[in-house]
């Protein structure tokens, strides 16, 4: 797959020191054909890409917008790390090409499945910041997830269309249980009713009013997934502050 490695690299602007990586983010589970290859598909490296992602994507946006308060700035970054989004920026690279996929997926169309392409340009992210750092997979995404037009056109559009589609996507991402929604109470005279509705994500219950069940749910289903990327923001800062401090106590260890 030399020619072809060559041509992808080409394409994602970043040559490889270590090959092997850029393999394993093209490689879909349904490749392996050994007990060793099981452990070589892209879904850790996937795991890995999400949160790189998400760092990134957050000092953008408060790089690019100083102004903006937290809340419109979780909305922007839902809407750039969407599903849809990263599917369609990996069609751009044509990645789909270069998927080491099995038959059953060669067959069902694997190379053109929005959650393969989601999943492999994440993993390529990953493969991209284990090779060269931080500093390159910033830039690979400032030319592709994260341009400067994307970011633009994430704030220039109103928000997120479907916020229960968002949250939805967000938890099949991670393979958690969908949300439940549930109308909690109901106020007001019948012509002008106010509907509080409850969303419960994975044991954690968020509740939201409206003048409609749906504009209920919309609400509840915005605010839980602001709280579930507040806290992986919040995990992706404690991840890279113990990295960095295992790397300072490592630096500072006297030689054996």
């Amino acid at each position: 797959m030399t020619a072809e490695f060559d041509s992808l690299e080409q394409r994602i602007g970043y040559q490889f020191r270590d090959r092997e990586l850029l393999a394993q983010s093209l490689t879909h589970r349904s490749h392996a054909q050994t007990p060793r290859e099981v452990d070589t598909n892209n879904e850790r490296l996937e795991f890995l890409g999400d949160s790189v992602l998400g760092l990134v994507a957050s000092q953008r946006l408060m790089e690019r917008f100083p102004d903006l308060p937290e809340g419109r700035l979780t909305t922007l970054k839902a809407s750039l790390v969407r599903a849809e989004n990263l599917a369609d920026v990996a069609r751009e690279l044509k990645i789909g090409a270069y998927l080491r996929i099995g038959r059953g997926e060669e067959i069902s169309g694997g190379r053109h499945k929005k959650g393969l392409l989601e999943d492999a340009l994440e993993a390529l992210i990953a493969a991209i910041y284990l090779d060269g750092g931080l500093e390159a997979a910033s830039s690979f995404l400032d030319r592709t997830v994260l341009s400067e037009t994307a970011l633009d056109a994430a704030k220039d559009s109103s928000t997120i269309d479907n916020y229960k589609s968002a949250l939805q996507e967000y938890l099949q991402a991670r393979a958690m249980p969908a949300p439940t929604y549930e109308v909690v109470e109901e106020t007001g005279p019948p012509h002008r009713k106010t509907f509080t509705m409850e969303v419960c994500v994975h044991g954690i219950a968020t509740r939201a009013e409206g003048d409609s069940k749906k504009s209920a749910e919309q609400k509840a289903a915005q605010q839980a997934l602001e709280r579930l990327l507040r806290q992986d923001d919040q995990d992706d800062n404690d991840a890279a502050g113990n990295d960095a401090a295992q790397t300072s106590e490592t630096e500072g260890s006297p030689a054996s």
